[in-house]
């Protein structure tokens, strides 16, 4: 049987959590097709104008944690709000409930957070949180990166710690640059990889090969791209999986030297509107799951593709969800199953899903 026609959506029955800002509302659905979990919408009280912009991870004990923009005045991106933090949902059951909004940064008027993303150790179990930072009083339309790390599941944080100047050269101080939303890996050889878009420059992978204490840009630019994800193969090639604007297309970047050299293409079978995407290794050696909204242009139809070939060729796609969907994050879970959270209704929710594969049936 072929794997496109293995593919299977799955659905647990789980409760939909309707979520205004941080007290959940719960209405249990019947098992189906549309039981989803609402993590985060835009509250009817005008408090936060919308939740934007989610990470997702499963850490080392199998905890689930969904983390995400809260913007305040304005749906606006870090360069058009003073205002915008970092708030974070956990589930210890595998996503059948979800804590209270715990947040994660929340700092001064005028300093605003934004695109989270994930990265876990496995070998240590410690869990890293990345996101960008603009102080708009002290230095507007500059962008600098900030870490936190969890040893307990994301339950406490340690203070946040700047590395932009570990990453970036001083003359990149005024480029519009940012750290991709989402999640991060950590390859075979215990290296944490994750990407940074610099619009000017190209796509760049960054590194830690001393467990998150110090961080490096690998100085190769990918270019064309934007907010991109990476993973590696089965061989240690590094896979870069790239949004590029008005292509309608993905970019393919691969490297089996760590980075030294880069070999670059367009995926046309990976259709693309230009927004951020997921991109997931399996169990089964040479398996991945490609999550997207599959529409040249507009953001729409979230799908989900597969591949058994380490990402050379893909699977028809399979719709999660038809209407307006945009981006979208992603982490295999213990099960064998896909985790998904992703935009979803011109960005009033964000909702966890559970997607399950040939591979975790047979």
């Amino acid at each position: 049987m072929s794997w496109t026609s293995t593919l299977r959506l799955f659905f647990s029955g789980l409760p939909v959590v309707l979520l205004g800002c941080t007290t959940p509302v719960v209405q249990n659905l019947d098992a189906g097709p549309q039981t989803e979990i609402v993590l985060f919408a835009t509250p009817e009280d005008g408090s936060v104008a919308c939740y934007r912009i989610p990470a997702f991870v499963q850490t080392s004990s199998n905890t689930l944690l969904a983390a995400i923009d809260e913007r305040v005045p304005s749906c606006a991106d870090l360069r058009g709000s003073r205002d915008i933090n970092i708030v974070m949902r956990r589930s210890q059951d595998g996503g059948t409930t979800w804590s209270d909004i715990l947040r994660i940064a929340d700092l001064p008027d005028g300093v605003a957070a934004s695109d989270p993303s994930f990265i876990l150790d496995r070998e240590t179990g410690r869990l890293f949180l990345i996101y960008n930072v603009m102080d708009h009083d002290s230095a507007p339309r500059q962008y600098r990166f900030h870490l936190q790390s969890s040893t307990d599941e994301g339950l406490s944080w340690s203070e946040a710690k700047d590395i932009t100047d570990e990453l970036t050269p001083p003359e990149w101080v005024d480029d519009f640059m940012f750290i991709t939303s989402g999640r991060g890996i950590q390859a075979a050889d215990g290296t944490l990889l994750h990407t940074l878009v610099n619009l000017q420059r190209g796509v760049h992978v960054f590194k830690s090969e001393n467990a998150g204490a110090n961080w490096s840009l690998v100085e190769h630019p990918l270019i064309p791209g934007d907010e991109s994800k990476i993973v590696e193969l089965d061989d240690g090639t590094w896979m870069v999986n790239s949004r590029v604007a008005k292509a309608g297309h993905r970019w393919v970047h691969t490297s089996n030297d760590r980075g030294a050299t880069w070999t670059s293409r367009p995926d046309s079978t990976l259709v693309d509107p230009a927004s951020n995407a997921a991109i997931v290794r399996l169990e089964e050696p040479g398996h991945l799951a490609f999550l997207h909204a599959n529409h040249a242009s507009n953001r729409e139809n979230l799908s989900i593709r597969t591949s058994v070939d380490n990402g050379f060729s893909w699977s028809a796609p399979e719709t999660l969800f038809e209407g307006s969907a945009a981006y979208v994050t992603a982490d295999l879970l213990k099960d064998g199953v896909v985790g998904v959270v992703y935009e979803r209704n011109d960005y009033t929710e964000n909702v966890f899903r559970r997607v399950q594969t040939a591979s975790a049936q047979d």
